[in-house]
């Protein structure tokens, strides 16, 4: 396109702010119950609208903070401990209580959350593995990150989100 990518990461900044996509969706939904189009398909449709709703809000909120991120030094990132090849004694993980997080022990080389912990330890990211969303402030509570990257369900990052926003 010949428009620049700083008219679009304005105009997903400007509709954050105002909170368009929200607006849209709440129409969405009700539309569905007015047309009762959960009864007549059988799938439950005003939650997969508010699911759509919630990866476009995270989808802007990328958009506006690219250029901000890319100028940041301490970066963390946050991974689910869900996303670990085996979630039993075959995972050699510790558990940190004072941060709360795992620190992955890199036991199996096809684990997601080995791969994803050394690809950010060796772009010089801190990686912490989560064994719930509500870490996340606990974290950034003790160690002050300038920029933020977090792999987790829609609820999880939409709470992380409001989090950075209140910390600045």
């Amino acid at each position: 396109s010949s428009i620049s990518k700083s008219f679009f990461r304005e105009l997903a900044r400007v509709a954050q702010r105002r909170k368009l996509h929200r607006r849209l969706g709440v129409g969405a939904r009700k539309l569905a119950e007015r047309f009762r189009l959960s009864e007549i398909t059988g799938l439950n449709v005003p939650d997969a609208l508010l699911l759509v709703e919630d990866l476009i809000d995270i989808h802007m909120q990328n958009v506006a903070q690219m250029e901000r991120f890319a100028k940041t030094r301490k970066r963390v990132l946050f991974l689910p401990h869900c996303s670990r090849k085996h979630m039993d004694g075959r995972c050699q993980a510790t558990f940190d209580s004072s941060l709360p997080s795992y620190h992955c022990a890199h036991c199996s080389s096809d684990c997601l959350v080995n791969r994803a912990t050394t690809l950010g330890e060796k772009k010089g990211y801190d990686v912490y593995v989560l064994p719930g969303g509500a870490c996340v402030q606990s974290i950034l509570e003790k160690r002050r990150y300038e920029g933020v990257v977090g792999v987790a369900c829609s609820q999880e990052l939409k709470m992380a989100g409001h989090c950075l926003q209140s910390n600045g």
